[in-house]
């Protein structure tokens, strides 16, 4: 029995997720050992009782994550987990800022059981897989580096709580969402703001709204 790769597939359509499975059983056949979740929340819970895997496929419009800040976030946390986006969104300009976000490659949804074995096999390899027309892309601003810096400062329960900002709830209803007190609601909240350099809920859910995709 040779090596066995870990990889985790983090997507909430359960039909892509047997796709995806599929192609890679049947590209890379007992090599690798897959494993799933439906959300960020349960993506991160997954990396918080492990943190070995050697590759992770993440839907870049999972429920939980703003755009980008799922992946930005992720990288923040587990620098050493390469990640591979995928997104439905095939515009060079979403592989880019995957790229700019530290992921390691970019499968569109419509790629082919080849392409998808392909991609996969390259960033196992330590390699990095990324569709043609993003070579020389013009960088991130200054400021997206910074957002995207200090997005991925976040511990994953700021993380969690600053997305239910974003969703409108109140520390009360976070509180009870998450099963913990208001008074830690409040303390996460306050160290939110701190790392990401705002001063109000409005601010703090415009800092995630600015990692969703640039149009």
């Amino acid at each position: 029995m040779g090596l066995t790769y870990d990889i985790l597939i983090a997507d909430d359509h359960p039909l892509f997720r047997s796709a995806l499975r599929q192609a890679l059983r049947d590209g890379l056949g007992e090599t690798v050992s897959l494993s799933e979740v439906g959300s960020i929340s349960e993506l991160q819970q997954r990396l918080a009782e492990r943190a070995d895997w050697d590759l992770v496929l993440l839907d870049l419009n999972m429920p939980g994550a703003y755009g980008f800040s799922g992946l930005a976030q992720m990288r923040g946390q587990y620098p050493q987990i390469p990640v591979i986006l995928i997104s439905a969104q095939e515009e060079p300009t979403i592989a880019r800022r995957a790229r700019d976000f530290g992921a390691s490659g970019f499968i569109p949804k419509s790629a082919s059981l080849e392409a998808i074995q392909a991609a996969v096999q390259s960033v196992l390899d330590g390699s990095v897989c990324w569709p043609p027309g993003i070579d020389n892309p013009p960088g991130m601003s200054d400021e997206q580096q910074q957002i995207s810096e200090r997005v991925a400062s976040l511990t994953p329960q700021q993380f969690r709580v600053l997305t239910m900002v974003c969703d409108g709830l109140l520390n009360k209803q976070i509180a009870y969402e998450l099963d913990v007190s208001e008074a830690t609601v409040k303390a996460h909240v306050t160290a939110i703001f701190r790392k990401l350099n705002v001063r109000t809920r409005t601010q703090a859910a415009l800092v995630l709204q600015q990692m969703e995709l640039a149009s």
